[in-house]
């Protein structure tokens, strides 16, 4: 229960719905609540593919060009320690506003691929943290458990895409910002901790 819910935090965390909520009242101004619903589902399960991929073949990946797990664990974790570091200055959100208006610029009509699902869903936090969180998993249940709840985080931004206008009316720009805060500091802990475990597999004592 304990790995479900850090698995549940740091995806949550990482793919932070609540910041997504935003970017896709903006590509999708002006659409009708079909067509909405019809790029948020596409978003969606393109970028549970894709995790997916990532974390049943990632680690094969990675050892067919060298890279050994515990380094992965330490650049993973520093990469997610700069995407917190972001969240807690508001550079994220602004980089993600701006690909994402480049990206509207380019494809008006249908935003669901690029930038939606990757990268602004599927990006590279996210793909790290799905192969580090699938090499703490113990066995095939542990594996098809992760699975799981990258599925439930999905369907939350889903449903938070679904409600993206009111949540925005309802939390205020200061909401936001609060709630993004927050979330950076929890997403820096949890970096920390998988470097801490990279350090952990070289043997170091840590």
């Amino acid at each position: 229960m304990n790995e479900l819910i850090t698995a549940f935090t740091t995806l949550f965390v990482i793919i932070d719905p609540i910041g997504l909520a935003p970017l896709f009242v903006a590509m999708t101004a002006g659409m009708s609540d079909s067509k909405r619903r019809a790029i948020g589902l596409r978003a969606c399960v393109i970028a549970f593919a894709i995790l997916c991929i990532f974390a049943f073949f990632g680690e094969a990946v990675l050892g067919f060009i060298g890279i050994g797990l515990p380094a992965f664990r330490i650049s993973g974790g520093i990469l997610l320690f700069l995407t917190a570091l972001e969240m807690l200055f508001q550079k994220r959100q602004a980089r993600r506003e701006n690909n994402a208006e480049d990206a509207h610029e380019d494809h008006g009509d249908d935003p669901s691929v690029f930038p939606i699902a990757i990268p602004l869903i599927a990006g590279p936090g996210a793909i790290a943290t799905m192969i580090l969180l699938m090499d703490r998993a113990e066995g095939f249940a542990g594996s098809i458990s992760i699975i799981a709840v990258l599925a439930f985080v999905l369907a939350i931004v889903f449903v938070l895409f679904l409600i993206s206008g009111s949540l925005e009316r309802i939390l205020g720009k200061v909401g936001v910002n609060v709630v993004t805060r927050l979330l950076g500091l929890l997403l820096a802990a949890l970096a920390i901790q998988f470097i801490l475990d990279g350090l952990r597999s070289f043997g170091l004592a840590v």
